[in-house]
């Protein structure tokens, strides 16, 4: 019988979405049905939802995504059997064209982008870093910028900028699935030091009579992915006419050759030009609306940032002109960043929950300071709506200060008060004092209307039970963690941050469609046994790992916010299914640092699937857990 319903449901599924003529492919993850289809408005996703043993959908990175829950492997087997149609087993393949083909020309750039950009940002704010220190150290007169240790430390902070092309030749080369070394190596031809001397001389050069445009390609974006996207197909003509048995040898020859030589003389100059042509466009919108522009950018942030967008805008003026000074993305963050710290301060200034005040607190600090909203966004201001719309609010108004005053950054930081020197320019000595204006008025106008506004703060989640009065709940909840008969404890699989489930950024999560728990953001590569239980589940990807403890607790600890992307890169399971573990015993290692050098999001979900067997299911109220401590009370 239940056969026959998943059956059932899955056909109704598969027809849904249109059915073989309109699913690009199919995989899966431990919850959810991943469809890549090749038009998504034909489906209606409230017939999806209706679906029996849908528990919702989601659109998110070019996926249309059916959520079901633990059954979804045998909905996946199902919908396979009904179509021809491309599978996890071959969808690596097909994945990044698919993704360059989903959404309109903006997304398919923007994604491009930031696919290419974002392992850099790193480098590039650690370097913009160096530079506003310096900048700060000769502007006080701590430093000359006549001395050795100026010099080379211009050197620290240059670096990253200059190479971009090598930078980004090898994150381009990993995108189009091209030799990542050769790849390097023509890049190195763009930037080589004889080249550059020859472009310096500006005298004519030609290559074997062709004439070579005299461009300067450090510290460029768009000729090098020019050239890499080329170099795909270059690649693929020279795999189809050089012979196997001499391929180790004339491939590596002719690749060079022939895409050295287009880099110099064709493909190279057309992205110099295209350069040239998004900054003439980017400055002609800055100088006729720069105002309305700025605004709108900076009230709109925490919407931007929501959506992992911020770096994607970044990256994409960025491609503009690395030299020229950014009077958009970075300006309109210091209003955003600055708002948000504020709010989240008022919100700690006013709250008489212990907790709350601590989250909010240390939100401040992180937006304030090192200009990381993520913490104050996703814990406070989203949580609480007001405080949001008063940042937004802030951001909105000081940001058409910005714009009528032509704020703009000189070095690429990540704003906050820290980082106000990178608007100091010796050329426009307003313009710091502008920024401190912006700075001060976001801070005082984000923190005051969120006072006035207020919030509207429940009881905190410890003490929510929807079960029983309000006075019963506290009064167990009190109790709790001395012992109250029949609570099981979920000891945390992972040190870190404890958050509430509903601030996590993926919506199947955040809204308990699998059901209750907590999140973590992770600071430890290793994961532990919450609990004394077995392992049910260990998906194949490793980035999800479902448990069941001896007193019927059935746990998901899920790494990651679309993880399953990555095919096990970066996972490493120490256990296997049927496997009986203790608390505190290893289960996976999780290489946080390249999870996110490949974007994602590595908050780690804690999910109760099995939550409706239960009263109640409450976070532990503390902020910073490792795999010692409780996670979660089960009730």
């Amino acid at each position: 019988m239940i056969i026959m319903s998943t059956k059932d449901s899955a056909e109704q599924i598969y027809n849904a979405v249109g059915g073989e003529s309109n699913i690009n492919y199919l995989t899966h993850c431990v919850t959810r049905l991943r469809f890549r289809l090749k038009d998504e408005s034909k489906v209606d996703d409230a017939k999806v939802k209706n679906i029996a043993g849908v528990m919702g959908v989601n659109h998110q990175n070019g996926q249309y995504q059916v959520i079901i829950g633990n059954a979804v492997s045998d909905y996946y087997n199902a919908v396979v059997k009904l179509g021809d149609f491309p599978t996890d087993e071959d969808a690596s393949a097909t994945t990044a064209n698919a993704d360059t083909k989903s959404g309109n020309l903006f997304d398919q750039f923007a994604n491009f982008i930031s696919s290419c950009m974002s392992p850099l940002i790193p480098a590039l704010i650690g370097g913009g870093m160096i530079k506003v220190i310096l900048i700060l150290l000769t502007t006080v007169g701590w430093m000359s910028d006549k001395s050795q240790t100026y010099t080379l430390l211009s050197v620290f902070g240059d670096a990253p900028f200059y190479f971009l092309p090598i930078e980004l030749a090898i994150t381009s080369a990993k995108y189009f699935k091209v030799n990542t070394i050769l790849a390097v190596t023509v890049a190195g031809i763009m930037i080589h030091p004889n080249f550059t001397a020859l472009v310096t001389a500006a005298k004519p050069v030609h290559l074997m009579g062709l004439p070579v445009t005299l461009a300067t390609y450090s510290s460029s974006v768009i000729p090098i992915l020019m050239v890499v996207w080329a170099m795909k197909y270059i690649e693929i003509g020279i795999d189809k006419v050089c012979p196997a048995s001499l391929k180790s040898i004339l491939k590596p020859l002719l690749e060079i050759l022939i895409v050295g030589i287009l880099a110099l003389i064709v493909i190279g100059p057309i992205g110099t030009y295209a350069g040239k042509g998004l900054s003439w466009l980017i400055l002609l919108i800055q100088k006729h609306a720069g105002w309305l522009a700025m605004a709108l950018m900076a009230a709109f942030m925490p919407l931007i940032v929501m959506t992992g967008m911020h770096w994607a805008f970044s990256s994409i003026f960025l491609i503009a002109s690395v030299a020229t000074p950014d009077s958009l993305i970075l300006p309109a963050m210091l209003a955003a960043n600055i708002a948000q710290g504020a709010a989240s301060l008022a919100v700690a200034v006013k709250t008489k929950n212990k907790q709350t005040r601590e989250v909010a607190s240390a939100a401040s600090i992180s937006a304030l300071l090192a200009g990381v909203t993520e913490p104050a966004l996703y814990g406070v201001t989203l949580k609480y709506r007001k405080p949001l719309y008063a940042a937004m609010i802030s951001g909105g108004i000081t940001g058409l200060f910005m714009g009528i005053v032509n704020l703009k950054a000189y070095a690429f930081a990540v704003p906050s008060v820290i980082a106000l020197p990178q608007f100091i320019y010796n050329g426009a000595p307003k313009n710091i004092v502008y920024a401190v204006i912006v700075a001060v008025v976001s801070a005082i106008l984000s923190f005051t209307l969120t006072l006035i506004l207020g919030f509207n703060e429940d009881a905190p989640e410890a003490a929510k039970d929807n079960a029983q009065p309000a006075t019963t709940a506290t009064t167990s909840m009190a109790n709790i963690d001395g012992g109250a008969k029949d609570t099981k404890k979920v000891f945390a699989p992972v040190a870190g941050e404890l958050i509430n489930i509903e601030s996590v950024s993926d919506p199947t999560f955040a809204q308990k469609m699998m059901g209750d728990g907590a999140a973590i953001i992770p600071t430890d590569d290793h994961l532990y046994a919450p609990f004394d239980g077995t392992v049910e589940t260990v998906f194949p990807t490793k980035h999800a790992i479902g448990l069941k403890s001896k007193d019927g607790v059935e746990l998901l600890i899920h790494v990651g916010i679309d993880t399953v992307d990555l095919k096990g890169a970066h996972f490493t399971a120490h256990v296997n299914q049927g496997a009986t573990v203790k608390q505190g015993d290893l289960l996976l290692d999780a290489d946080l640092d390249a999870i996110k050098a490949d974007g994602y999001d590595t908050t780690t979900m804690l999910v109760v699937t099995n939550t409706k067997d239960f009263v109640d299911v409450v976070p532990n109220e503390v902020t910073t857990v490792d795999k010692n401590a409780v996670a979660l009370y089960v009730i």
